[in-house]
């Protein structure tokens, strides 16, 4: 599945980047990124790239390599050449046949400090 997106920002193949990035509007990476955080509307980690941060975003879609947290307001997209270290936080989440993925996973469309602790309330609750 390929997805194109239009990008305000790229950070090339052969290029390196590091420290932090702040995007207002789209990205695209096919290339590496090492820092402290990354930040922008929508994000595309191409099949190449190589990202070592935090990321937020409204939406994600990875091709490549990711070692960090992974945050999107409206939905991540791993296709099957993903690799990812890392925990991920959305309310959508998709997740092709032929992906790499170690972390926790919280997917909810409301702002839950502690979603264990609601949950095993849910569970526990005597109607």
């Amino acid at each position: 599945m390929q997805i194109d997106m239009k990008a305000n920002s790229t950070i090339g193949e052969e290029s390196f980047f590091e420290g932090r990035f702040l995007v207002k509007g789209n990205m695209r990476i096919d290339g590496i990124f090492e820092g402290h955080a990354l930040m922008a509307d929508q994000l595309q980690i191409g099949p190449n790239a190589r990202v070592k941060t935090n990321i937020h975003a409204t939406s994600v879609v990875v091709e490549g390599v990711i070692t960090g947290n992974i945050s999107a307001s409206r939905r991540i997209l791993l296709l099957s050449t993903a690799r990812v270290l890392g925990d991920i936080k959305t309310p959508e989440l998709i997740i092709q046949d032929g992906v790499i993925l170690e972390g926790r996973c919280t997917i909810s469309h409301v702002h839950i400090d502690d979603t264990k602790a609601y949950i095993k309330s849910l569970y526990e609750r005597k109607e």
